[in-house]
Formats: structure tokens, C-alpha cells, sequence
């Protein structure tokens, strides 16, 4: 197994261990690696372009540039029982019984489960910054992961992951 390999896994168990409202966790993590990970690319590359997606061309090309890839996500996320209405529903039951809408992403989706999912995600890239990996959060990679059904999530968000003298994520032309 290699450095990103092992810091995949590392990932996967901060995400896992990350604090989750009411202790009730929902957060699914999935490592990408091998032909997933380019036909996980591909999937980036060749989804359909519009003004807002233009960037996917070239995170499909630092996907391929990556050793593995970790999704995060949530699978199942019920409504946490606090009547908040930051879901955009009065409460809980009108959201629940408001039923799942399926387009990139399938919602509503609590609040609450969202929080959690993003720090999980943000303990996972503590995990691999302290291993010096390269990485970043990828809108782009959790929807096509999505579309091409190597998920079943409700949501997901993609974390590539690599090592070289420039961060490919971020030190751009």
C-alpha cells in the first residue's frame, strides 16, 4: 500500500470519527482508486457544460492526475427533530413528508446532516494535510460519482489525492 493509499484510509476514519449532531451518524465515505477513479474522470469530463461547469474539464484532468479520490457523503439524512426551518420547511414533518426531488444532488436534506457532512470532510483534509498529501474538496467529483452510480448517496462531495513538488490542486497556470 502506498502514502495516499494509507492516507485514504486515515481519511475515511477521521470522516468517520468526526463529531456528528446527536451522535447519530449518517456520513458515507467511499475511496476511488484504480480504473473507478478514471472512470470517475471520465464521468467529470463528459458531463453536459454550461457556464457554471466549465471548470469540470479541468478537475477531471486532476483527477486522473491523482493517486486515489475519497467521497463523502450522506446516504440517508432524516430530519433531526429541532423544528429549526433552515431546511427552508416549517419543520421537521413538512420536510420529511415533502419527499425526495433527485437532480444533481437529491434533497431537501436536513441541515443539521449537512453540518455534519462538512466536517467530516473537514477533518478528513486535516487528516491528509498532516500527511502532506495534496488535496480539495471537489463539487464536480461527488456529482458524477453520483450520476454514474458508484454511489447511491443523497449527496457527495469528492477529495482527490496527491503528492508532487507543486500542488496540482491549487499551484495552476
Amino acid at each position: 500500500m502506498n502514502a495516499i493509499e494509507i492516507v485514504a484510509e486515515l481519511m475515511a476514519a477521521s470522516a468517520a470519527t468526526a463529531p456528528k449532531t446527536r451522535g447519530l451518524d449518517y456520513v458515507e465515505t467511499k475511496i476511488v482508486s484504480g480504473q473507478e477513479l478514471e472512470d470517475l474522470a471520465e464521468a467529470v469530463e463528459t458531463f453536459p457544460r454550461t457556464t457554471r461547469t466549465a471548470y469540470f474539464e479541468r478537475n477531471a484532468q486532476e483527477i486522473r492526475s491523482s493517486g486515489a479520490l475519497l467521497l463523502v457523503g450522506l446516504k440517508s439524512s432524516p430530519p433531526n427533530g429541532l423544528d429549526c426551518g433552515a431546511c427552508g420547511f416549517a419543520d421537521c414533518k413538512a420536510m420529511a413528508k415533502h419527499g425526495k426531488v433527485d437532480g444533481n444532488f437529491q434533497g431537501p436534506i436536513c441541515v443539521f446532516r449537512l453540518l455534519d457532512m462538512g466536517i467530516a470532510l473537514g477533518s478528513a483534509v486535516k487528516t491528509a494535510s498532516m500527511h502532506n498529501i495534496d488535496n480539495r474538496v471537489m463539487y464536480s467529483a461527488g456529482v458524477a460519482a453520483r450520476r454514474m452510480g458508484l454511489v447511491d448517496w443523497d449527496i457527495a462531495m469528492g477529495v482527490p489525492l496527491a503528492t508532487g513538488a507543486k500542488n496540482l490542486f491549487f499551484d495552476r497556470k
